[in-house]
This record gives C-alpha cells, sequence and structure tokens, in this order.
C-alpha cells in the first residue's frame, strides 16, 4: 500500500510539472490550484525529558492538496480544499512515504480542510466556513496555517489601517471540534523612509469545553484550559531584507495551586518571543537566507495548534512545540517559476523540565530538505 501511495505521488508531480499553465482554468469563474512538496527529513542527538534518548529517524514525506474556487461575481468567492494527511492531524498534511529506520510510517488519508463563502465589498471582506483565521502573521509560531478551523472571519485593509476578527470552532483532528476561538487585531503598514513596515496588535482567545469526549485529546491537557494570548509584531522591509519581531504574553492568570498537574507546574510560563532576519527569495534563480531565534515557554502559545516545524516533541499526529528556545536556519533557491528547495536546520532546548518528575530537559536537532511546487 505504501509502495503504491509512492506511485501516485511521482504521477502527481509528473503530471504538475508537464502542465503549459501554472494556474488551470476550467471556466473564467472556477479555477483548480494546488501544490506538491516532497520532504527529506532527519531528526538528531533528541533527548526524551526522563533522560532517555530517543532513536535517530530519518523520513521521506511528502503533502498534496488542491483546491477549486468559484468566482460567479467579483464580489464572491466559493472555495474547497482537499489535503493529505492523517485523520487524526489538524496540524500536519504531510504523510511518510518511507521511514529508513522501519518506523510505523503513519496513516495516509485525505481530508477536506478548506470550504467556505467569501463576501468581498471595498477594503473589506467576511469569510464564512472552513479556512485560515482572519489575523495577520509573519510565521507560524502563534497558529498553524495548516489548522482550519470552523467558523466567520472579517478583514478590512484601508490604507495604513486595518482590523481583523473572526469565532472559531477548532478542530481535534480532521474530522471532529472541540472548543472555541475568538480573535480580534489591528494592523498598521507605512513608509518608513526607504522601508516598508508592517505592525500589529491582537488578542486570541482559546474558550475550551472540558466536557467534551474530543477535548481530551490534545496535548498536554490543552483541550481543559482557557488561553487568553496578547501578541504584538512588527516586521520591516527595505531593499531585500526583512526584519521581524514577535512577542506573545498568556494572560490567563494559571495558579500554582491548579487542579492539574502540568498547569500548575508552568502556571507562570506565560510569555514568548521570536526575532528573525532574512535576505533575497525564492524567485527564478534567487536564493533566500533567513533565521529565527525563538523563546517560547509552555503557555504562550496553545502548542495544539501553533507551528510543528521546529521538533518532535509530543505525538505523532500533534506537535507539542512550546516549552523551547533555538534557532532555525534556513537556505532557499528557486528552481523556477512556482518551484523551489528550501533547506532548514533547528537547533533546540527546553526551557524547563517538562514536569515535576523529570529529570532532565528534552533537545534535539532536526534537518529538513523540501521541494515545493504550486500550480
Amino acid at each position: 500500500m505504501r509502495k503504491l501511495i509512492g506511485i501516485c505521488f511521482a504521477i502527481l508531480i509528473t503530471t504538475l510539472l508537464s502542465q503549459q499553465s501554472l494556474a488551470l482554468s476550467l471556466t473564467d469563474d472556477v479555477k483548480i490550484y494546488g501544490d506538491f512538496r516532497l520532504r527529506l527529513e532527519s531528526d538528531t542527538d533528541s533527548q526524551k525529558s526522563n533522560g532517555t534518548d530517543r532513536d535517530d529517524r530519518d523520513r521521506l514525506r511528502a503533502r498534496a492538496r488542491v483546491g477549486l474556487t468559484f468566482t460567479p461575481r467579483d464580489d464572491i468567492e466559493i472555495g474547497l480544499r482537499l489535503r493529505s494527511g492523517s485523520d487524526d492531524s489538524h496540524q500536519s498534511p504531510h504523510i511518510t512515504l518511507v521511514d529508513f529506520d522501519d518506523n510505523d510510517t503513519g496513516d495516509a488519508d485525505f481530508n477536506l480542510d478548506k470550504w467556505y463563502f467569501k463576501y468581498k465589498t471595498g477594503g473589506a471582506a467576511v469569510t464564512a466556513g472552513r479556512s485560515g483565521i482572519a489575523f495577520w502573521k509573519q510565521n507560524e509560531m502563534l497558529f498553524d496555517d495548516d489548522v482550519t478551523p470552523i467558523g466567520i472571519g472579517y478583514t478590512f485593509g484601508g490604507g495604513s489601517f486595518g482590523l481583523n476578527a473572526g469565532y472559531y470552532t477548532l478542530p481535534a483532528g480532521m474530522q471532529e471540534f472541540s472548543g472555541n476561538l475568538g480573535t480580534l487585531q489591528v494592523t498598521l503598514k507605512g513608509d518608513l523612509g526607504s522601508s516598508k513596515f508592517s505592525g500589529a496588535m491582537g488578542w486570541v482567545g482559546f474558550d475550551a469545553e472540558t466536557g467534551d469526549a474530543d477535548a481530551g485529546s490534545y496535548q498536554k491537557s490543552n483541550g481543559m484550559r482557557d488561553y487568553s494570548i496578547f501578541s504584538v509584531n512588527g516586521q520591516l522591509k527595505f531593499d531585500k531584507y526583512k526584519l521581524g519581531v514577535d512577542y506573545y504574553h498568556n494572560n490567563e492568570g494559571y495558579s500554582a495551586s491548579d487542579s492539574n498537574a502540568f498547569t500548575a507546574y508552568h502556571h507562570d510560563q506565560d510569555t514568548g518571543y521570536v526575532v528573525s532576519g532574512a535576505y533575497g527569495g525564492t524567485s527564478p534563480q534567487s536564493w533566500l537566507f533567513a533565521y529565527y531565534y525563538m523563546h517560547m515557554e509552555t503557555f504562550a502559545v496553545n502548542s495544539s495548534f501553533a507551528q510543528d516545524d521546529w521538533v518532535r516533541f509530543g505525538s505523532a499526529v500533534e506537535a507539542r512545540a512550546s516549552n523551547i528556545k533555538g534557532h532555525e536556519f534556513r537556505v532557499g533557491y528557486g528552481l523556477a517559476k512556482n518551484m523551489n528547495l528550501i533547506f532548514r536546520a533547528y537547533i533546540v532546548d527546553a526551557i524547563e523540565e517538562d514536569s515535576a518528575t523529570a529529570v532532565s530537559k528534552e533537545d534535539g536537532n532536526r534537518i529538513r530538505l523540501d521541494f515545493n511546487y504550486k500550480f
């Protein structure tokens, strides 16, 4: 079965690369789009919180997504998208084609991760259905782009000022839902001399449904506690350079005597920040060089919905990517239009022990090489 999946992906990429046009239009109103990723990934020198070593792991993984948009009028868009991944993973659309260390390769399923209706008027838009969240982000540290909740979002952008707001039901895997998310954000943009500035101040609130059976499926009781996270983000672009800063603070105020032992132990670990710099891009025959430093305390973000790139901590279907600090080094090269290679290396340590009984801090190194193509 796994070989068959690999053959199907090979056929898919060959078909995509043979297209004359990168954007397929069935009619003027209906368009098909998609992307394909092939990934080599290696995890090394990783230690569990109990002090034992994780086995090194090398894998060949893939992601395939295909979508359709229908625009019967200039102000209306209807869309849907199908993605690969496990039924049980709302964070990752990747499937493992080959595990070179003979570990379990996991599930290979397909699900609709987007189905939505969008109405646009002037500089505003309202989106209802299953899609991303209405929140400006320069990375996925707060909320992973692969997580697609169901709800309604509002965006407005006029001149230098913008407003984003939304209310959503959160996925627990790809087919179940538990808990709610509210978002509110003000954005600013403008020129600073020869540079361009983008910034935002916002809030995201996770409202747990503790009585829901699916709430217990999230890592580290994330479905059993509320989060109230304030974010401040800034980005400066000049020439081919880009600098970024992100700051997060969870104002929920957990107690050292909380009935949940994990919450009590990490009750004051509620702040995170990211600094980044990049040069270049991945247009054809161009190079990208980027660096990120991340310091994310345990409850600074809700790790069940934040990025899942930096570490292998967690389960096979959900990352536990907070309580970490470390570095990402990124190099990219544009092979052709909408086709590139991206190399990323991560060096990560835990900020503190995972629990009062832990004898050590987790750590680990990860490298990835991605071939990306979209049409």
